[in-house]
């Protein structure tokens, strides 16, 4: 769609640093976390397809080369020559990036510099109680559960000072249907024990979860929580966004806004939630990059039920500059071929289209996170105009 602002991608992930292998390159492509099957390839997917599309002309190719040839080129130019090309194309002109996967990968602002943009940290917050934790684990750590506590409420409010949004992955730590009562200080006080006892490293406490929402609700920084599809890890049926009806309802006087990542395919149910709920709102990013063609056919159905000013762009994009690429494109092109059907069929204005694509790319997360407005770079419109 043409005449957008820089984007705002107001949920992504850091860049990998090194030149990945063929097998490691085309497990991105993928949220499997297992080598795909015996005479198979995730190149054959809609988002391999959608990597072959946009991002060969970007590096001297043409569209839809061979995969071995574009990583061919890929492995000829090297991995900065190779991400400043793929995102200076994007039209990015802010990336909130997520910093709480591991891994040798790009923080907010050396991912926003190779794009010429703005970078933004956005805390996750299973991690940050992780990180706590470390100096507390074992039976003589749990002995200390009150000091645990506090530190942990101390970090919340260290990381809100400088973080633009907390992000939560209870989805796949629990599932989402958590008793939206925020925990008493004695329950959190016996959860940690219990935790910092056992020595596990990986947060999947309830009571514990509850807890860190509570506390990042508290802040006021605007809080994105994990909905829908993603890796094995999760359930599924455990990461439908309805199931976040009662907290969403509990959390409706705090002055924090909520904003339900990726929903695929329960993006009716959280585009029900924005429209009913109005600290709610919903992310079309990862949906469009994984739906290829069939882009425009999802949004449109986000588009159904939900506000338009209550709906974000975003890539989710993780380890290759190309799922920057082919997410900010996909995006483009569904947007364009959406709105502009409606406008063509009479049933919107083009200014009216213009106004609501606007607030779909920036605007909205430009207001939900407090950024300032639109002057951030980003390469010009971008792929996909």
């Amino acid at each position: 769609m043409e005449g957008l602002p820089p984007l705002v991608d107001h949920h992504c992930h850091g860049v990998i640093r090194y030149a990945p292998d063929p097998g490691t390159f085309a497990a991105f492509l993928t949220e499997a976390d297992r080598p795909p099957a015996a005479g198979t390839t995730f190149f054959d997917t809609q988002t391999g397809f959608a990597v072959r599309r946009w991002c060969p002309p970007l590096l001297g190719l043409p569209a839809h080369c061979p995969p071995e040839e574009y990583l061919a080129r890929r492995r000829a130019l090297g991995p900065d020559e190779t991400r400043r090309r793929l995102l200076s194309a994007t039209g990015i002109g802010a990336y909130l990036v997520d910093t709480g996967l591991p891994g040798d990968l790009t923080g907010p602002a050396e991912t926003a510099a190779a794009g010429g943009a703005t970078g933004h940290e956005v805390v996750r917050l299973e991690t940050l109680a992780e990180r706590t934790a470390a100096g507390y684990r074992g039976s003589a750590g749990a002995a200390r559960a009150g000091e645990f506590a506090d530190a942990l409420a101390g970090a919340v409010r260290t990381a809100a000072a400088t973080a633009v949004a907390f992000k939560s992955v209870a989805a796949y730590r629990h599932g989402l249907a958590l008793d939206p009562r925020p925990p008493g200080p004695d329950e959190v006080r016996t959860a940690a024990r219990a935790w910092l006892a056992a020595g596990a490293p990986r947060l999947t406490d309830p009571v514990l979860l509850r807890h860190l929402l509570r506390l990042a609700v508290a802040t006021g920084r605007p809080l994105q929580l994990h909905t829908g599809f993603g890796d094995p890890d999760l359930r599924l049926d455990h990461a439908d966004p309805a199931l976040l009806t009662d907290l969403v309802r509990a959390t409706a006087d705090t002055g924090t806004d909520l904003v339900l990542l990726h929903c695929y395919p329960y993006h009716r149910q959280a585009a029900y939630l924005a429209g009913v709920f109005p600290h709610v709102y919903a992310d079309v990013g990862l949906s469009l990059t994984h739906t290829g063609p069939r882009a425009a056919a999802v949004l449109a159905e986000f588009l159904e039920l939900a506000p338009f000013g209550k709906l974000l762009f975003s890539t989710d994009a993780y380890g290759l500059p190309e799922l920057y690429v082919v997410g900010s494109a996909l995006f483009r092109v569904a947007l364009g071929e959406v709105l502009g059907g409606w406008v063509a069929s009479g049933a919107w204005s083009a200014a009216d289209a213009r106004r609501v694509g606007a607030m779909i790319a920036a605007g909205s997360a430009r207001r939900v996170y407090g950024l300032a407005g639109g002057g951030d770079g980003g390469g010009g419109e971008g792929v996909g105009t």
